[in-house]
């Protein structure tokens, strides 16, 4: 009977880290016969196989097939389209996991566009993914007026019918690069390519013991015999002139020039980067006209005239220089206005501890006359950098620090030239103002509850660098209040460990600093309770007020607002002053009163109501038997630290 999709992971010792792939896969909010699973098991010899015999007896959407080792991921994956009844095929390879709606959602946005591709945005732990692509939806995406060339990996929807009607499956064997020339082909000829942009559909991991397939040295002549291959597909389907040579030039920048740049190159042995270089520099001059690399960025321009020159001791020379290079971003203000967070930073690059300062001047283009040696490419790429200032741009996204989901942030950045004191040379600052919207920073909804680091990305020049947002000094951190904004609490903090800035959302407690509020700020005027709290909020919201003595609680509406004189919020609330007798209640604050298991904040003051009206003390402390367990739990904790580390000296 068919489905609406088919997944299909090829497998080969995966060993544990298939049991989260797995738990993604049978967590799906597509309903359960609108899909199913093709574990295709390519000759493993771990406990694998057992594994996925048992999970399809328990599970009808479960199917596995076994076969002899192919070598690779193409014939596996070719094994499972061919036992598929889905409308679509969805690739995932076995040590990463789907977001938990990513089926039901790639499916639908495949079937209200038409698309024969669908491109679900990507996160990366431990690994790169391509950021620009998912910006923003693109429902109606093409190689001209997208960069889905920056997404070559198979871990995309596609629909069945399209597949055979091209006749369109992995090259088999063992060999590299075979999604390239899967997906290429599919991009080129499909009649739409969708991409997904505002829900993370797919988390590309890499292990522990960096064993993914991807991450193995290769052999660099037969992956440059291999990359020609996708070449020839561009070559097949499109004709000579710029689209062609903008397809290259993805090849050409991402699997030739980056692998000869900075510490990527310096980290290799040397006789293996040499070799690479040989196979790089014999692909460049057979294969790519002279309008390939003239859309290359600056730095990439000069590391491409060498290469094409013959040139590897400059091209180490001048990995050596850019190693150096890094980005460094400072937050100059942090805090809350109009219900949102906003963020001032300056962004400029460093060298050696200092910013770097460039001339200007120079001229000639170094494809066309390579420079004569490292100190006059340096000269040519400061010139380059300085002309182009007014293309440079800057971008906050929050990070989440668990899963690697990303979100861009809307940002107005200006830039700002700023001569030495003898006025030959100049920084180049861009500074912006970052706008993070609680009910809309998560790719138009709110973010989910955990830890989002700010995250800094600068396109300056012939570089594009990240780094996370630092304050200007240990001293003059800007402090704002944790944030009660649509019924989540966010924390804005500085990282114990970096310093650098980062948003707690629905998860801090202590750190909120509720504890400053003492007993004598607490008012009750016979049934109404009103309190000042350290927290911002952006106008008068409900709250609920929650009371517990010994096996009893109460619970009672109040409201949040901006404090008079807009420093924290006031805290109101109508008192069940009558069942408060007999008994004292401690307070915590519910910011959604409406959710099914609302978040409490642990208010320090307690209740006691009498025949004078409701008195006010500090809540009682933890009992002697709770401060034990706690010493004990913590006492254990730190033991069992040591002896990890002990493990791992």
């Amino acid at each position: 009977m068919p489905v609406k999709v088919s997944v299909i992971v090829p497998v080969y010792n995966p060993g544990p880290y298939i049991e989260e792939c797995i738990a993604s896969l049978l967590r799906q909010s597509l309903p359960p016969d609108e899909y199913e699973v093709i574990f295709v098991d390519d000759g493993s010899t771990d406990g694998t196989p057992a594994r996925l015999d048992g999970l399809a007896a328990e599970d009808a959407r479960v199917t596995v097939l076994h076969q002899e080792n192919s070598g690779w991921s193409g014939k596996p994956r070719n094994v499972g389209v061919d036992a598929s009844r889905g409308e679509y095929v969805m690739f995932v390879d076995n040590d990463d996991h789907l977001g938990d709606e990513a089926l039901e959602r790639m499916y639908d946005y495949a079937v209200a566009n038409g698309a024969d591709v669908v491109v679900g945005k990507m996160a990366g732990q431990g690994r790169g993914v391509p950021v620009e692509l998912f910006r923003r939806n693109r429902p109606r995406a093409t190689v001209a007026n997208a960069p889905l060339i920056d997404s070559l990996t198979p871990h995309k929807m596609f629909r069945r019918a399209f597949l055979d009607r091209i006749g369109l499956r992995f090259p088999e064997g063992r060999r590299r690069l075979e999604d390239h020339v899967f997906v290429t082909e599919a991009y080129l000829r499909a009649d739409n390519v969708s991409v997904l942009s505002d829900y993370v559909c797919y988390y590309h991991v890499r292990r522990d013991d960096a064993a993914n397939a991807g991450f193995q040295r290769f052999d660099p002549v037969g992956y440059f015999k291999n990359l020609r291959e996708a070449l020839d597909v561009v070559d097949r389907y499109t004709e000579p002139g710029p689209l062609r040579d903008r397809l290259h030039r993805r090849w050409l920048r991402v699997e030739m020039v980056e692998r000869m740049r900075g510490r990527r190159l310096l980290g290799a042995p040397e006789d293996y980067r040499r070799e690479l270089f040989r196979e790089i520099h014999d692909v460049v001059v057979e294969r790519f006209g002279p309008g390939v690399a003239a859309g290359l960025q600056p730095t990439q321009q000069v590391v491409a005239a060498l290469i094409a020159a013959d040139r590897y001791d400059d091209v180490e020379a001048f990995a050596e220089w850019e190693a150096g290079i890094a980005l460094t971003a400072v937050a100059e203000s942090v805090a809350w206005r109009d219900g949102a967070l906003r963020v001032d930073f300056a962004a400029e690059y460093h060298a050696g501890g200092a910013p770097l300062t460039y001339a200007a001047g120079g001229g000639g283009d170094p494809l066309e006359a390579p420079p004569k040696d490292v100190a006059e490419a340096i000269a040519w790429v400061e010139a380059d950098t300085v002309a182009r200032f007014g293309s440079a741009t800057a971008d906050l996204l929050l990070r989440e620090r668990a899963s690697a989901a990303q979100h861009f942030q809307p940002v107005r950045f200006t830039r700002e030239t700023v001569p030495t004191e003898d006025g030959r040379r100049s920084r180049l600052v861009l500074r912006a103002t970052a706008t993070v919207d609680p009910a809309s920073a998560a790719g138009g909804k709110p973010l989910d509850e955990g830890l989002w680091d700010a995250l800094v990305r600068v396109k300056l020049g012939g570089w594009t660098k990240d780094c996370r947002l630092s304050p200007a000094a240990r001293g003059a951190r800007p402090a704002p209040p944790a944030g009660v904004v649509g019924g989540q609490v966010l924390l804005p903090y500085w990282t114990a460990r970096h310093g650098t800035l980062a948003l707690d959302v629905d998860r801090a407690g202590r750190s909120l600093g509720l504890g400053r509020l003492t007993p004598a700020e607490v008012g009750v005027a016979q049934d109404r309770l009103s309190a000042p709290l350290p927290l911002y909020v952006p106008g008068e919201a409900p709250v609920l007020v929650r009371l517990t003595a010994p096996r009893k609680v109460l619970q009672a509406r109040g409201t949040l607002s901006p404090a008079p004189g807009g420093s924290g919020a006031l805290l109101e609330a109508a008192l069940p002053v009558a069942a408060l007798r007999g008994a004292t209640w401690r307070a915590a604050l519910g910011p959604d009163p409406d959710a099914a298991e609302p978040r409490l904040l642990a208010l320090p003051f307690a209740l006691r109501a009498g025949a004078h009206g409701v008195r006010v003390r500090r809540a009682p402390g933890p009992s002697s038997l709770r401060r034990v367990v706690r010493v004990v739990r913590r006492g254990l904790a730190a033991a069992v630290r040591r002896a990890s580390a002990r493990r791992t000296a």
